[in-house]
């Protein structure tokens, strides 16, 4: 049994007034179409950031293969999107042309394809099918570098004097606003807030400068109202503390005291260290890399020390080593200089097989927390953020296209905005995750828990086995209510803590009220 998705609901309404509204406006009503195949589409889950933040590296370490990134002829950056499918096929999506697939050459750093004689300079979008479990629910985009130089993001639904036009609809990038058109197209960080539903923020340490253009983008009432689709991936953590193997320990001390800054919890539901390389390492780990790297955890600590100072000290031709070349510089490249200190330091003290090496590589780079984040708060939110998209896009619509009608409809927009729980509960799991509350770890868990941070269903949220009947349902969620309504009006605790009660109790009342 599910929770009725009532956000849901709210946003379809309020299409469908829209049409009414806009009905004899035909790029409009084609918008506004394309929102109500957003809640039957995957989830679409952007990775961002600055340049050499290592967006490619954390797409190859979620799907586990070396497919980013996807290189054109021309070097040319474009959105590339990469969607589960039953075998590997490339599409290009020219602006206002037909697709085309195209012929795909694997490389050591992802893949390339080609056009064929055709122009990149028309091609926004590249769709990649790849046949694999982690993308099943949702859509991975690898976007363009995103400036840190950008201090401010232009107002939703304002065009620039080029006009507008749309992208053309695929498998995975059916365009569901419109872009604005210039001399270099839409710009990054518009397209990232108009056409994905949840979006990876990566940043070498979560400095202001690198998340300027994130809260510049986060404009609009909708955005203001529910900043509920970001996590901040601190994604460089191997050039922390030196590049010493206690960097991803640091990173992790970094990342709780950003969860705590409200400079960064206001606008990220969390922050996530990750070792993109060492992750990506630890997923295609090979014999030959591990007979490598044990010949090099076989020497005493000090000549390894020694030997691991610099990149060019681990590739002299005089190495005291039966490493090639050749070995050493693959092992360079796919784990650096860190992830090698790191991986010769942990077959040194046990893991004496490539099973064991690349899952503690796994485990040791963030790359699990990461993906249980990401699960967490957006693929089990995804009607939640489906919508939230959906409201963005109406809101661009109507203020973009104001007429009768149209103030009338954000009103009623602005309504769902102040009535939307799923936001609040949203943000409450983030703060309980990340220790902003400090409620006893059972209290916590438990307000996890009917929130839906243990999952959406109400056996799930209550606690009890999904077979359970409507009378031990019921029982559950009275007894629930009771408690965190005493603890809502309990005037020893503090008035966050009295906050959080009443958004457990709301959710609990929510469950009895679809119980009954």
């Amino acid at each position: 049994m599910n929770r009725v998705g009532r956000l849901d609901e709210a946003a379809w309404g309020l299409v469908h007034e829209a049409l009414e509204v806009y009905g004899n406006d035909p790029r409009a009503v084609e918008q506004l179409h394309r929102q109500f195949a957003r809640f039957e589409e995957p989830l679409r889950i952007a990775v961002a950031g600055p340049w050499r933040s290592g967006k490619s590296t954390l797409v190859n370490a979620v799907m586990g293969e070396a497919v980013a990134p996807v290189e054109v002829a021309d070097g040319r950056q474009v959105f590339t999107w990469y969607e589960d499918g039953p075998e590997p096929r490339v599409t290009a999506y020219p602006a206002g042309g037909a697709p085309r697939d195209l012929a795909v050459t694997r490389t050591a750093s992802g893949m390339r394809v080609d056009l064929g004689g055709g122009r990149w300079d028309q091609v926004d979008d590249i769709v990649v099918q790849w046949p694999t479990r982690a993308l099943r629910h949702a859509v991975l985009i690898d976007t363009p570098a995103v400036s840190t130089g950008v201090t401010g993001a232009r107002p939703a639904g304002e065009d620039t004097p080029s006009g507008r036009r749309a992208l053309g609809a695929g498998p995975a990038a059916g365009g569901d606003a419109e872009l604005v058109a210039g001399p270099g197209g839409a710009s990054t960080m518009e397209r990232i807030v108009r056409e994905t539903d949840a979006v990876l923020w990566l940043s070498r340490d979560g400095s202001s400068d690198e998340l300027g253009p994130l809260h510049a983008a986060q404009s609009g009432m909708v955005a203001r109202a529910a900043p509920v689709n970001v996590l901040l991936v601190l994604s460089r953590v191997d050039e922390l503390a030196g590049g010493r193997v206690d960097a991803l320990l640091t990173a992790r001390q970094l990342a709780r005291r950003h969860r705590r800054d409200p400079r960064i919890n206001t606008r990220c539901l969390s922050v996530v260290a990750l070792g993109g390389l060492v992750a990506l390492a630890g997923r295609m780990l090979s014999e030959p890399d591990f007979a490598g790297l044990a010949a090099l955890g076989r020497l005493p600590r000090p000549d390894t020390d020694r030997l691991l100072l610099s990149t060019d000290r681990f590739t002299a031709v005089d190495f005291p080593v039966a490493v090639d070349v050749e070995t050493r510089q693959r092992l360079l490249d796919r784990l650096g200089i860190f992830g090698v200190r790191l991986a010769t330091t942990l077959v040194r003290t046990g893991c004496d097989s490539r099973a064991k090496l690349a899952a503690e590589l796994v485990r040791r780079s963030g790359l699990t927390e990461l993906r249980e984040s990401m699960n967490r708060y957006f693929v089990d939110r995804a009607p939640v953020l489906k919508a939230r998209a959906v409201l963005m896009a109406l809101e661009s619509l109507i203020r973009a296209e104001l007429r009768p009608g149209a103030t009338e409809l954000l009103a009623r927009l602005e309504q769902v905005l102040a009535g939307a729980h799923e936001f609040r509960e949203l943000r409450l799991s983030a703060a309980l995750l990340g220790g902003e509350l400090r409620f006893d770890a059972e209290l916590a868990a438990e307000a996890n828990r009917l929130v839906g941070g243990d999952g959406a269903s109400l056996a799930a949220r209550l606690g009890v086995e999904h077979d359970a009947t409507g009378d031990e349902l019921w029982a559950r969620g009275s007894t629930a209510v009771r408690r965190w309504q005493d603890l809502a009006e309990d005037p020893l605790r503090g008035i966050d803590q009295r906050r959080a009660a009443r958004v457990v109790v709301r959710s609990c009342e929510g469950m009895l009220a679809e119980l009954s």
